[in-house]
């Protein structure tokens, strides 16, 4: 239940991981030493691109291998002195590219005839998409001088404060009763109580939970502010609009694809608060739910999995899609490429991170045998199998946008959830699954709303002043208040969501949020032509995520015939979504009739 990552490096003081640090740091000095030779013109612009490509691609490799072992380790083991050290080291080593980067952005600023100079090599071509997007990045550049100070300015502002949250996070501890009998547990522990069947234990932990916060409350506050500010800064200082206009252009989508999917989101509420409400009449409650019951699992699907069940029957489902995504699922799991073991020190929730630079990727996660840590698993595996198609291409051409990451996962954990449905032989079983769904789903619309609303108000209140932890809890109070409207009761909010959700906490990641909504609708779009086409479809899907890393969301989309500047595109992914729903309600209805 515990990953490998011997084929990363054996150790932080083997002598492949010594020398890899050193080689980084001589290539880091070399390409400095090279740009500020090459750029001083424009002279052999074809030669001097190619090189460019060929020296940033050998960066790329080094400190993607050097920083994923650091990073992989101290992600279950925040204890790790050597992981902490190492990723700072690592950390200011990288930004020493700084000057180059910037001479490389600028350069592109002086070539006027970039597309015809792309045309005459198949390496240029190759990197098309790279190489116009940082010419259209290159606008939003300082001059060089102040690029080079905030780059190391940055290590002890904004990627100290998120390793001092993630420090505090990983290691809180949490004091909680439990049958009578007082533990104290791991935070990630504690969470996933709140789908045990206990309604007695999900309270008590929903309490203790939040009750631990105040352990770290100040600690996270002034994180926020500080990662915040420094943002709000930046962003000025380069000449975007708002951080929203960075993440919007980082994200390769356009405000009118974002406002078109919020429209859609906001008119599908009502059909959401319908379920929680129903939600809350199923578990007791008079009118609306209370937070520590949201995920409280509805039915009586007792099914649990071992680990190793629960990758068996993810890779038999996968099968039905393809063999090619069952068998690199099972070459996964044989190889250990996952983390699955709740433990100490270890940090909570789930993630996959994509090795381009070993042809591989790593899982972690949580698993305590649930029917939806099982599809937590099978969401991950999409993002490897992601990562997969993407391995033969350039390394520069392996990163996609945050609102495709979500895409493959979701897809993936799509087929799980829908094999389970077809199975499903009695009522209470059938309800328990649509549970998962739509509890999923809900997080995923109704949730993300609110989170992209409470960030949107963080956002513009730290232009004025440092926000109090009081301050905090109250606008996101208020922001699932709007999300959630009545169908969740007020009494019983979550007011220190903002402390649990690592993404605020990340200055290159604001508005970690609305990416998630678009890879659901997107993926559930997709998800539809594929039962109306399975064989063509397979084909096109793989196609389609190898190209995510060299073109713009719009561009993507285009590839399957869908406008993502269309609002109906996403309305006829969330009645897929509305479907699902009404099933529920329904066999809400029979329960709560047979129970009286």
């Amino acid at each position: 239940m515990r990953w490998s990552l011997k084929e990363l490096y054996p150790s932080f003081d083997s002598q492949e991981f010594q020398s890899d640090l050193v080689a980084f740091k001589e290539l880091v000095r070399e390409i400095n030493d090279w740009t500020a030779e090459a750029f001083l013109n424009t002279e052999n612009v074809v030669e001097k691109l190619e090189s460019y490509i060929e020296y940033l691609k050998k960066y790329r490799y080094l400190v993607s291998r050097l920083a994923s072992f650091a990073q992989l380790t101290n992600s279950v083991d925040a204890n790790d002195e050597a992981s902490f050290k190492y990723l700072d080291k690592i950390e200011v080593i990288a930004n020493e590219i700084t000057p180059a980067i910037v001479k490389f952005q600028n350069f592109l600023i002086e070539v006027d005839n970039l597309e015809e100079i792309i045309a005459k090599s198949p390496l240029l071509n190759e990197h098309r998409y790279f190489l116009l997007s940082n010419k259209e990045r290159a606008k939003y550049l300082l001059p060089e001088d102040q690029e080079i100070i905030i780059s190391k300015l940055v290590n002890t502002g904004s990627s100290a404060w998120e390793a001092l949250q993630n420090k505090v996070v990983s290691t809180l501890e949490v004091d909680i009763e439990i049958d009578e009998k007082k533990q104290t547990l791991p935070l990630p522990v504690v969470r996933n109580l709140a789908y045990d069947k206990d309604p007695a234990i999900r309270k008590s932990a929903y309490f203790a939970e939040l009750e631990s916060y105040k352990k770290i409350e100040d600690a996270s506050s002034a994180a926020i502010n500080g990662i915040k500010g420094e943002v709000i800064t930046l962003t000025d200082l380069r000449g975007y609009k708002s951080p929203l206009h960075e993440t919007l252009i980082k994200s390769r989508m356009d405000e009118e694809t974002l406002n078109a999917m919020l429209e859609a989101m906001n008119e599908s509420l009502g059909i959401f608060h319908k379920y929680y409400k129903k939600k809350a009449e199923l578990l007791g409650h008079k009118g609306s739910l209370p937070f520590y019951d949201l995920f409280a699992p509805v039915g009586n699907n007792d099914r649990t999995f071992s680990y190793e069940e629960a990758m068996n029957y993810i890779i038999d489902n996968f099968r039905t899609f393809s063999d090619r995504l069952a068998d690199f699922v099972k070459n996964a799991y044989d190889n250990n490429w996952l983390d699955v073991e709740p433990r100490k020190g270890k940090r909570g929730g789930a993630f996959c991170y994509n090795l381009h630079c070993i042809g591989q990727s790593r899982i972690m996660a949580n698993f305590n045998g649930s029917f939806s840590n099982m599809t937590t698993l099978a969401h991950e595996l999409g993002h490897a199998y992601h990562g997969f198609n993407l391995k033969d291409e350039s390394i520069l051409n392996s990163s996609y946008p945050m609102p495709i990451a979500e895409t493959a996962s979701i897809f993936c954990e799509t087929i799980v959830v829908n094999a389970s449905l077809k199975e499903a032989n009695s009522i209470d079983e059938k309800i328990a699954i649509l549970e998962e769904s739509i509890s999923s789903s809900g997080q995923v619309i109704v949730d993300i709303l609110s989170r992209f609303l409470f960030e949107s108000e963080v956002f513009e209140r730290r232009k004025d002043h440092p926000l109090t932890v009081k301050e905090l809890n109250e606008i996101m109070l208020d922001s699932q208040k709007k999300a959630y409207g009545d169908s969740l009761d007020e009494n019983y909010l979550h007011p220190y969501m903002w402390i649990n959700k690592s993404h605020y906490y990340s200055a290159d990641l604001s508005f970690y949020n609305f990416p998630y909504a678009f890879g659901l609708l997107f993926s559930k779009g997709l998800y539809a032509r594929y039962l109306d086409d399975k064989e063509t479809f397979v084909k096109q899907y793989d196609a389609l995520l190898r190209e995510t890393g060299k073109n713009n969301i719009y561009e993507v989309a285009k590839m399957m015939d869908v406008d993502v500047h269309d609002k109906n595109f996403f309305k006829s992914s969330l009645n897929l979504i509305e479907k699902e729903i009404d099933m529920y309600l329904k066999l809400a209805d029979e329960i709560i009739q047979d129970m009286a």
